[in-house]
């Protein structure tokens, strides 16, 4: 399914998995339709996700954008909700959930913003922080402790699950997307490059 998209016309929407115990059941629908059918209709963020059937999928977070405004939507417990503008941070967990990696990513973020140095390399770089949380912070109640530590960095690496590719969307004043992804092998190495800028239409 799809997980990141975005149109020229400055709709973007993404989803990403909400952890939890529950085992998916084969009945559900695919949680990436939840970002085409975004992309596919006309209706305003919050509109959209007050239509979302969440109990119809498994655990997800759904960001909704058109250009003007930004919704979230958790089947976990959380809104809709129009996002006022801020500094947010969202990974497998609810809307910022105090996990190690959110933090430090927000934090990162606010000063990128405060000293006006918002671009694709600073962004990328922020994406690609190894940095693992304290030991002493580590959960390991339902993971292994090495998984559980390795999942705590906003880029995780570990033998058969971790990060496999970074994104950067930006959109600007005048309507233009630029977009950066790269991708990355088993041990965390960059192996691809793909970048496009696009504007209305």
């Amino acid at each position: 399914g799809t997980w990141l998209a975005l149109r020229r016309n400055g709709r973007i929407a993404t989803v990403t998995n909400y952890c939890d115990a529950e085992l998916p059941s084969a009945k559900l629908r695919s949680r990436g339709h939840l970002v085409t059918n975004f992309l596919n209709s006309t209706e305003k963020p919050l509109d959209y996700l007050n239509g979302v059937d969440g109990s119809a999928y498994a655990g997800f977070n759904l960001l909704v954008g058109d250009g003007e405004s930004l919704a979230w939507l958790s089947n976990r417990g959380g809104g809709p909700q129009v996002l006022a503008p801020g500094v947010y941070g969202l990974s497998n967990a609810l809307l910022d959930a105090p996990w190690h990696k959110v933090v430090r990513s927000k934090a990162t973020l606010t000063r990128l913003i405060e000293e006006d140095n918002i671009n694709e390399t600073e962004l990328m770089r922020l994406l690609d922080d190894r940095d693992k949380a304290p030991v002493s912070e580590i959960d390991s109640d339902r993971l292994p402790f090495e998984t559980a530590h390795a999942i705590s960095a906003p880029f995780i690496v570990l033998p058969d699950y971790g990060t496999r590719s970074s994104s950067v969307a930006l959109y600007d004043a005048s309507g233009v997307w630029r977009f950066r992804e790269r991708r990355f092998d088993a041990t965390g190495k960059a192996v691809g490059d793909s970048v496009f800028t696009t504007g209305d239409g």
